[in-house]
């Protein structure tokens, strides 16, 4: 059996998902030491036998709080700018306080986001096996594949390569913050130069919830997984103590556990709801006061609901594009309407209008008649319907978090027999 460290940022979402992972993993009787920034062990549930935590020292939770209330503040460059510093800054705390922890904890392999890059630099610093697992969509090096934040479409011609690459080094300026601190990491822990989140990833195992439906062609590649959503037990099927009128077609909205406080929006969406005639259920998930709840004009509204089982009731889903609602709707076989709003959004957004399964408004597009005119097409065109069906079939049939244990199983069971096979080589060489 194997000790494990798992090391994500302190995001909610993200942690969610480790925590199926951890859960599976424990089950399966491996050792699973969650190592995270200090503050945030106390956003990990509950944890099952063979779990625990351990916290890095650097930030107090307070900070912790600002960083994550930064987070949330959309999507604009200081706004980027501002993730970009704090994340760094919870790198540093990281490799700084990792490779004691985990010698003492006798690590065997980490598994790690892949949107932080101190578990791909500890790791190699300790010369232990990784598994890069994405919570959001995946950091993968394709030429003609935009990057995660981007949201433009897929276009593989010579002029869309040209503008990916625009892409990139408009990203490195951006994100310079952090390819300074990996790059001074790398060269602490004297590791080959590193510079970027994909130098920090697996070289045998990176694992995403997308299926190969819902993404933009890639090239093939051996190490790399598409599982499906990734969820606990405790996100299994949920019952719905909401009951939809049988005469009105049913619009769920939600943005997440960062997105929640968008009071203005969430009143436009009702809004247009009855303008073409349909209930609205909003889950603000803890982003609102009781109060300002209230002046929303909606059929229910609420901090947090069943989701599954939400959109198993609902017609149509606006979503701010998170990995987990746009999964979950897919899965339900309901169109979205996305409006991003900050991280890799926007090219989640961009893969729901390509396969045909919703709409998109960007920010400056958001009145009331043009979220009406969105959700009428939804709620009227079959094809958004059928494309999201067809979607759905393959993540129902995906695998998720047993897929995903079984291939870090495999992956690392590989790895020591390479390791076994080139310690004999040497061996023999002498």
């Amino acid at each position: 059996m194997t000790a494990f460290a798992l090391v994500c940022p302190p995001y909610y979402s993200h942690l969610r998902l480790f925590e199926a992972v951890a859960a599976e993993l424990s089950g399966r009787g491996h050792d699973v030491h969650f190592i995270v920034n200090g503050g945030a062990g106390e956003m990990i549930g509950p944890l099952g036998r063979g779990i625990f935590v351990h916290e890095v020292d650097g930030q107090p939770r307070e900070e912790l709080g600002g960083m994550l209330a930064r987070a949330a503040g959309g999507g604009t460059p200081f706004s980027v700018l501002r993730t970009v510093r704090d994340s760094a800054r919870l790198t540093d705390d990281l490799c700084r306080g990792m490779p004691r922890l985990c010698r003492e904890l006798r690590i065997g392999a980490i598994i790690g986001d892949q949107m932080e890059p101190a578990a791909g630099l500890v790791a190699a610093h300790l010369g232990l096996p990784l598994v890069s697992l994405a919570s959001a969509l995946p950091v993968h090096d394709d030429a003609r594949v935009p990057l995660p934040f981007l949201g433009w479409s897929y276009d593989p011609s010579d002029e869309g390569l040209k503008r990916n690459r625009g892409g990139v080094v408009v990203a490195g300026l951006l994100l310079s913050r952090q390819r300074k601190t990996i790059a001074r990491w790398a060269q602490l822990f004297e590791l080959k130069e590193r510079a970027s989140l994909s130098d920090c990833l697996s070289q045998i195992c990176q694992i995403s919830q997308l299926v190969e439906s819902f993404d933009f062609p890639r090239s093939a590649s051996a190490i790399r997984h598409g599982v499906g959503p990734i969820r606990g037990q405790a996100d299994e099927e949920q019952p719905l103590a909401i009951r939809r009128s049988a005469d009105r077609p049913l619009v769920f909205a939600s943005f997440g556990t960062l997105q929640g406080h968008r009071l203005g929006l969430f009143r436009r969406i009702a809004k247009a709801c009855r303008l073409v005639g349909a209930d609205c259920v909003i889950a603000h998930c803890g982003g609102l006061s009781e109060s300002e709840a209230g002046t929303i004009d909606a059929a229910f509204v609420t901090d947090f609901v069943a989701q599954r089982a939400m959109l198993a009731e609902a017609d149509v889903c606006v979503t701010h594009a998170g990995m987990n609602t746009a999964l979950d709707a897919l899965e339900a076989g309901k169109p979205m309407l996305a409006i991003p709003m900050a991280f890799d959004q926007p090219g989640i957004a961009a893969r729901i209008v390509h396969h045909g399964v919703g709409e998109r408004l960007t920010r400056g597009h958001l009145s009331v008649r043009n979220i009406a005119r969105c959700l009428e097409r939804l709620l009227t065109q079959a094809s958004f319907r059928d494309n999201a069906r067809r979607i759905g079939r393959d993540i129902a049939i995906s695998g998720g978090v047993t897929l995903a244990a079984d291939i870090i199983e495999a992956a690392l069971s590989n790895a020591r027999g390479a390791r076994a096979v080139e310690g004999q080589d040497h061996h023999g060489r002498h």
